[in-house]
């Protein structure tokens, strides 16, 4: 249902799916490759404690984006990667030290609390580290082997580790398993610094017509969009300047139609944008994305956005006021705190 409030849960042969997913061009499939990807990791191996609840997502979205080479290319998982690692970045900058650590200590709290980003992709960061390391072949052979070895059982971080060391590192130099610093990303705050870094060209070139946009060296009309994928746009819309006028905000709606973006992800974007640059023209559509989207990842930060003002605190409790009643109660809880209810 629309007020589902995650993106996706993989119950055994039953998955559930939010309805923002479906975009008309197949632009936001990788979540179906992501809760299909759960049969392997999560659901035939099994977080034990919610400490490790990264083996489940790691693993997960480790596999997502094998599943989307093999759909899609390089290219697109390169997107991704880029994307996803300014997600974290900007989740790393919010969070408390504690809460950055792969290996989080959730004791006497709610599990809920480790739900951020870190689990999901700093853990495939340090897969794909360890692909790297070893080389893809030797690494597919692991995962094989693991997911034999752990079938149908529920595992710690330390039974991991044990697994790692014996079937994989062990035939590694010492001097290059030290250089992983398996440790540091599973028990230190932060990225460490060999973190696999992605780059995409198609992303650079959509940087750099966002730049000449922002600086008035071409009309939004004039910008080479044509065969743009949902990925560029999402990355157009946090490449422009964060502070634009009233002009640009119309030219920009104008040309490409924003405010009535059926993609749900470009939509949250451009909202955002919108909020922060208080365009009228944008606010029946925030106003009814809020209300009959209950997904969490995509209404909590235009709350968080909106309450930053007078003006956006009261908009935000009167949507709010419509919206309550049909938010699932994890998005409640989570939107009850932004508003101070």
């Amino acid at each position: 249902p629309p007020s589902f409030p995650f993106g996706g849960m993989e119950n055994p042969r039953l998955t559930f799916a939010t309805p923002t997913i479906i975009a008309g061009d197949k632009s936001l499939v990788v979540l179906v490759a992501h809760e299909l990807a759960h049969s392997w990791s999560g659901n035939l191996v099994t977080n034990a404690t919610w400490r490790d609840f990264w083996l489940n997502e790691a693993f997960t979205v480790y596999l997502e984006r094998r599943i989307l080479e093999e759909v899609f290319g390089r290219a697109r998982v390169d997107m991704e990667a880029t994307l996803d690692r300014a997600t974290l970045a900007d989740e790393l900058a919010r969070l408390g030290a504690p809460d950055q650590i792969l290996h989080v200590d959730l004791n006497g709290r709610d599990p809920d609390d480790g739900m951020t980003q870190v689990p999901y992709l700093k853990g495939e960061l340090l897969l794909r580290l360890l692909e790297d390391t070893v080389g893809r072949a030797r690494f597919d052979t692991f995962l094989r082997a693991y997911f034999d070895h752990f079938a149908f059982r529920s595992i710690t971080t330390g039974d991991f580790v044990a697994y790692l060391e014996d079937q994989l590192l062990s035939e590694v130099e010492t001097g290059v398993v030290d250089a992983l610093q398996l440790d540091r990303w599973l028990e230190e705050p932060g990225l460490p610094a060999n973190a696999p870094l992605a780059e995409s060209d198609a992303l650079t070139r959509v940087a750099g017509q966002a730049a000449r946009w922002g600086d008035g060296e071409v009309t939004a009309r004039a910008l080479d969009t044509a065969a743009w994928t949902t990925q560029e746009w999402l990355h157009f819309l946090t490449s422009v300047p964060d502070t634009l006028s009233a002009d640009q905000m119309r030219e920009l709606d104008d040309v490409f139609g924003f405010t009535q973006a059926g993609n749900s992800e470009v939509a949250h974007l451009w909202l955002l944008t919108a909020i922060r640059n208080h365009y009228a023209p944008a606010y029946p559509r925030l106003e009814s994305y809020l209300i009959e989207i209950g997904r969490r990842k995509l209404i909590k930060p235009l709350y968080d956005e909106l309450v930053k003002t007078a003006d956006g605190r009261a908009r935000a409790q009167a949507i709010y006021e419509r919206a309550r009643p049909g938010y699932h109660p994890i998005s409640v809880s989570s939107i009850d705190e932004v508003l101070g209810r």
